[in-house]
């Protein structure tokens, strides 16, 4: 997929009057790319236009109109993009109760690195996390990774084929699997492929 540009984000005052329908053009599109895992682990993949409504949405926030903040924006988001033989996304630990969180983040240390991805006769691809920073400490996980999926040429083939996609996390706290994905997450993520 190709990199964003300037050339390819609106301006503010454009933004706030296509706001409203770009959102709900990104929502509808976000659905097929949520891939729940379990009831508190999610994977939300990006893709050129969920990094476009996040920069729009960036620069929106903080009142980012000048060219170098636009392209300090890019430059953080674009490595979110997948490049067609990758898939990449935004794992997230989803719990709603502070206290259960904090408890869940201690036990659920390394469970970025245990999340994978696997098309039917290949083995699982674990997730490489957080290239940009470290996330995690001695003593927690973040409830918030960026990961990457890396896929040989072969995988990439057999997907764009039709061979069913599986996901799931080999941590010993939350061992979960999705096979096969949804029908229309798995079509989604074939889009993303070169």
């Amino acid at each position: 997929m190709e990199k964003l540009t300037r050339a390819d984000l609106m301006s503010l005052e454009t933004y706030a009057t296509r706001r409203p329908e770009f959102r709900a053009q990104v929502m509808a599109h976000k659905r097929a790319r949520r891939l729940a895992l379990g009831p508190h682990a999610v994977l939300y993949f990006e893709d050129r236009l969920t990094i476009q409504y996040q920069v729009q949405e960036m620069l929106r926030a903080e009142r980012i109109f000048e060219a170098a903040g636009i392209v300090d924006e890019l430059d953080a988001y674009n490595p979110l993009i997948p490049d067609g033989s990758n898939w990449k996304a935004t794992f997230m630990l989803e719990y709603t109760e502070a206290a259960e969180r904090h408890e869940a983040l201690k036990r659920l240390i390394g469970i970025e690195d245990r999340v994978w991805m696997r098309v039917e006769g290949f083995d699982k691809v674990y997730a490489i996390a957080d290239e940009d920073l470290e996330r995690e400490t001695e003593e927690k996980t973040s409830t918030v990774h960026f990961v990457r999926f890396e896929l040989s040429a072969g995988m990439v083939a057999a997907a764009k084929g039709g061979a069913p996609i599986s996901g799931g996390i080999d941590h010993k706290a939350m061992p979960l699997v999705v096979d096969p994905l949804p029908e229309a997450t798995a079509l989604s993520l074939v889009a993303d492929l070169a």
